[in-house]
């Protein structure tokens, strides 16, 4: 799978892991940075990475900041992506069965590594359900539908 990551400074240690662990893994993987821990503006990364989720050059993304919530609410002002941000791996797979989540958030400060890859697993593996969801989730990009 094609899979873009992005983060703030906060997430650079947590996104490299991922990175490197996700390669292992055998999918293709873009690191949108940033490279260093130099303060850097989240709304960044995250538009760099719903930009790139949205025009198909990576089938699913991992956005990371300190807390998760910032950098998930800058990539949701794309209307092609629905972002979850997510702690476990419970809601890691229901964001993918019930709202078709091509992407997800995760805090750096708040997850530990072995929690986040759970989470990563639980997104990657699990299918959109589609059926009575798919009219739920039309509506987020089109309200009038």
């Amino acid at each position: 799978m094609r899979i873009a990551l992005a983060s703030d400074h906060a997430a650079i240690e947590l996104k490299a892991l991922l990175r490197d662990w996700l390669i292992e893994m055998g999918h293709e993987v873009a690191d949108l940075g940033p490279e260093t821990t130099d303060s850097v503006d989240y709304p960044d990364f995250g538009y760099k990475l719903a930009e790139v989720v949205a025009d198909g050059t990576a089938e699913r993304g991992i956005a990371l900041c300190g807390s998760g919530i910032g950098i998930s609410m800058s990539v949701n002002r794309n209307p092609k992506l629905r972002c979850a941000l997510v702690a476990e791996p419970l809601s890691a797979s229901l964001c993918r069965e019930h709202n078709d989540a091509n992407c997800i958030a995760l805090g750096a400060r708040l997850i530990g590594v072995d929690m986040a890859k759970a989470c990563v697993t639980a997104f990657l593996e699990t299918e959109f359900a589609g059926g009575r969801h798919q009219r739920r989730v039309d509506k987020l990009s089109n309200p009038n539908c």
